[in-house]
């Protein structure tokens, strides 16, 4: 993973220094609150419904041992002893005290880690997906992009103040992993049959008040040109994006506004100008910058031999069996496995991690994993390279600390935002939802019939968690001072991205577990052999879910 040099660490330590000096003028009353605002966002801090809430940076998604070890002391020290994984790869603090947050930055800044630009409408963190640099279906390892991405786009004085907030996502893979169809710009690596890298560029999608999917704006853009062409679209951005209206400025508007193919000669023009300039990548440069993402020291094993290792202990155990079936992920390397610790035991708010956790968490990573973790678009944490020996001595870890639920992909493997608990933008409570279908749905092996199925629960129209893309998604409404519950289905957020249609009028929370049975039992019904929930619905359409959920309620 990419290592801080001298100027980095310059860089963090004087900005965190520098926001203290802001809080402390804050709070003597030297600057006004719409002084402070732009301040305080572009240090990821937030004001919510009980408490600020500030959101720590993990650019692509990758933590160290180290750095976890010092989330666990903020967590403990600072916050209420725990911490959230967003579905923007990011950690979240919950209770922090303003006049603290300085002090937050400081430690954080010791390894390697801030707060930069992850909110305010500038580019915020780079994500990527969460298996790159082992996923067996990996054309190129998109993260020493991702990181130069991050290098030229932290405190571009171009885009600092950007008519909206603006999101880039990068993917290295044959499967989309990255959801790169619902972000401002969505990059794809390519390697064409000579061996030349490239992308093809993807502008305008996100989610939101106005869902769009993104549009293709350039097949293939080789790799040198990849910031001169970012820098073009930002630029017409900048532009022509509106200011007046916040529901209206982010560049999806734009595009749909002047057209993907209009939008695209007007990037093209403006590339033309600037396409030589000095952020014209060089060899050089795309070199050192994936130098930082060398092989780990892995040994040799001999994958047949592995394999039937894991066979016998898989004869002794289900239980493992389970876990090793839905949890366990291929590896570009033979006798390797990425593991994925789920996030999601029944009765914790998904993506919920506690101080002692990370700690242990970076215990295992430091015995099984080099060190190494990654945060998911799914509010789980992955262990990359793990040997198929020590997977089931891993296993008896993760159990008793409730990290090793066997739900990945499943039903109850849900992403669900903070909701009414916490924010301060929330139309209704996100996490009582959560837990309630979790109940619902707690027979592993009905689980495991039903196949992958993305349920996604979001509080409010933000869509933080990304509710449109979900096979089934669930967006908290107000209906005069009431929380209600308003149900999409059939959206996708891979290579067949797909926005959910919504289903009807919404429900009550004490209905929505009656409400999800019952579109999972049409599922059952409707289902072909080895059909998943989002083909039967593409399938057969969304009437007969329909019958049958407000056939029931009336």
């Amino acid at each position: 993973m990419y290592v801080y040099d001298e100027h980095d660490h310059q860089i963090i330590r004087e900005r965190a220094a520098q926001f203290k000096g802001q809080t402390e003028r804050y709070l003597a009353g030297k600057l006004k609150e719409d002084e402070f605002l732009p301040l305080r966002l572009q240090n990821g801090l937030y004001i919510q419904r009980l408490a600020p809430m500030m959101r720590i940076a993990v650019p692509y998604g990758m933590m160290n041992s180290r750095q976890l070890r010092k989330l666990a002391h903020i967590c403990r020290y600072y916050d209420k002893g725990y911490c959230h994984v967003t579905t923007r790869q990011n950690i979240q603090l919950n209770w922090p005290q303003l006049e603290q947050v300085p002090d937050i930055l400081a430690e954080l800044a010791e390894v390697e880690m801030h707060a930069v630009q992850t909110s305010g409408n500038c580019i915020r963190n780079v994500t990527s997906d969460q298996f790159a640099g082992v996923a067996p279906d990996e054309i190129v390892d998109p993260r020493a992009y991702c990181e130069i991405i991050r290098q030229w786009s932290t405190f571009h004085p171009e885009f600092a103040f950007l008519p909206r907030k603006f999101k880039i996502a990068v993917s290295g893979s044959k499967d989309d992993r990255a959801a790169i169809h619902f972000h401002d710009i969505g990059l794809q690596l390519i390697q064409q049959e000579g061996g030349s890298i490239g992308f093809k560029v993807l502008v305008g999608g996100g989610l939101g008040r106005t869902p769009i999917i993104g549009s293709v704006i350039r097949e293939f853009l080789p790799e040198q040109d990849l910031l001169t062409y970012l820098e073009a679209i930002l630029r017409i951005y900048n532009l022509h994006g509106r200011r007046d209206n916040k529901y209206k400025a982010r560049i999806k508007i734009l595009v749909k506004a002047k057209g993907p193919e209009a939008f695209s000669q007007m990037v093209e023009h403006e590339w033309e100008k600037i396409r030589d300039s000095q952020t014209l990548l060089t060899d050089k440069e795309i070199k050192r910058a994936k130098s930082f993402f060398t092989t780990p020291d892995y040994e040799e094993f001999t994958e047949q031999e592995e394999a039937q290792q894991l066979a016998n202990q898989v004869k002794g155990s289900k239980a493992f069996g389970n876990w090793l079936s839905r949890n366990v992920f291929g590896h570009q390397m033979p006798g390797y496995r990425a593991v994925t610790l789920s996030l999601k035991p029944v009765g914790i708010p998904p993506g919920d991690i506690t101080d002692a956790q990370l700690e242990l968490i970076a215990t295992l990573a430091d015995k099984y994993s080099f060190g190494e973790v990654r945060a998911t678009h799914e509010q789980n944490i992955v262990l990359a390279d793990v040997p198929v020996h020590q997977l089931f001595s891993l296993w008896s870890e993760l159990k008793p600390a409730g990290f090793a639920t066997p739900n990945i992909g499943t039903l109850t493997d849900m992403i669900c935002c903070p909701g009414g608990d916490f924010c301060s933008l929330a139309n209704a409570k996100s996490i009582p939802i959560a837990e309630a279908i979790q109940r619902e749905f707690d027979d592993l092996d009905y689980l495991y019939d039903l196949g992958n199925l993305d349920l996604n629960i979001s509080g409010c129209m933000n869509a933080c968690g990304h509710h449109h893309i979900g096979d089934i998604g669930i967006l908290g409404v107000d209906k005069k001072g009431e929380e209600f519950y308003q149900v999409q289905l059939g959206g996708r957020s891979g290579n067949n991205a797909a926005l959910g249609k919504v289903l009807g009028p919404s429900f009550s929370r004490e209905e929505m577990s009656r409400v999800i049975r019952q579109l999972v039992d049409v599922y059952v019904e409707y289902r072909n052999e080895e059909e998943s929930f989002g083909e039967t619905y593409h399938r057969i359409g969304i009437t007969s879910f329909k019958e049958r959920v407000y056939a029931k309620a009336n």
